[in-house]
């Protein structure tokens, strides 16, 4: 049977590959287009294997809300930024968060095996694997996580078009505009400090005897390089000691940071939200923080854009 160009464009319309995939697809199945479409189903499958080994360490995070009590976000990556700008990669990011903010799921094991809910005959990871084929490029579904606000609320912000996204639940015996609008203004300086804590009182001692242990190097190395006459002796390196590590715990832990729209440049997240919470006689006091950005922690590959794109034309091995 004779494969038209009309029969090419249709089947590219209806899927998302490229041209020539289309034309082979045709070709293999003898025009029949119900086939053809199996068939870059199965050559997608076949393409997402092979890109394994590939990292995706761009993309976009997302938000999902449910209501003032229910939100979820997700981290959906690709190989390059290129592809956070496709339609269709950003309404698969926008389903897969309204896929958790709907889901139990406790992992992402689960979360990839549960019904897809945009076509219940498919799995998320199938879901994964069609849009793979159509994007023609590695994707990942790194993360999410669904936060649930028992005793107050859940305030989303996305920061860049979706290169950062924060979810702050806050317990709260009053809602109303002026502490959902204070609780927005905690997640934007989540989105541009991120904190590691909320208050010191949540740091382990594990995590302060490492903090110390490098603080109390970099002194020592310090003092080392010191002319003699100058050099401190060890108790006032310790009492040294304790005033950086302060200073990190202020800078790390959300609570005590300075809030980043004071007016006098001293009052700290705290005081702000003891404030906004008096102003409202409310007992407000910030519970969870979530903050996910898009390839934060992954080793991204360095490529030259042109040898690539040469690559893939076919013209250098």
């Amino acid at each position: 049977m004779a494969i038209t160009a009309a029969m090419v464009k249709e089947l590219r319309e209806s899927t998302g590959a490229g041209m020539m995939e289309c034309k082979k697809a045709l070709t293999e199945t003898n025009g029949d287009m119900d086939q053809a479409v199996e068939y870059l189903r199965k050559m997608g499958i076949m393409k997402s294997e092979k890109k394994a080994s590939r990292i995706a360490a761009e993309g976009l995070t997302r938000i999902a809300v449910k209501d003032d009590k229910t939100a979820a976000v997700v981290e959906v990556n690709s190989e390059t930024d290129f592809v956070a700008q496709n339609e269709k990669f950003q309404a698969f990011v926008e389903a897969v968060a309204n896929q958790a903010v709907n889901s139990d799921s406790k992992d992402l094991e689960s979360f990839m095996a549960e019904k897809w809910n945009l076509d219940e005959s498919k799995t998320v990871n199938e879901a994964l694997i069609e849009i793979t084929a159509v994007i023609s490029e590695k994707l990942s579904i790194r993360r999410f996580e669904k936060v649930v606000a028992e005793n107050g609320i859940v305030v989303p912000y996305v920061h860049g078009g979706g290169r950062i996204s924060v979810l702050v639940e806050a317990e709260t015996d009053v809602v109303n505009d002026d502490i959902k609008n204070a609780v927005k203004n905690v997640a934007m300086q989540v989105a541009a400090l991120n904190p590691k804590f909320i208050s010191s009182e949540d740091i382990s001692e594990e995590y302060r005897n490492h903090e110390k242990e490098i603080l109390l190097a970099q002194a020592m190395k310090e003092n080392e390089e010191l002319p003699e006459n100058k050099k401190k002796p060890q108790e006032i390196i310790e009492k040294m000691l304790v005033g950086r590590l302060n200073k990190e715990f202020k800078e790390i832990c959300l609570n005590e940071q300075v809030y980043v729209k004071a007016e006098d440049g001293k009052q700290t997240v705290a005081q702000y939200l003891a404030q906004v919470g008096k102003n409202n006689s409310a007992n407000l006091k910030i519970k969870k923080i979530v903050r996910f950005e898009t390839g934060e922690g992954i080793e991204k590959k360095s490529e030259n854009f042109a040898v690539e794109v040469a690559k893939q034309a076919g013209t250098l091995n």
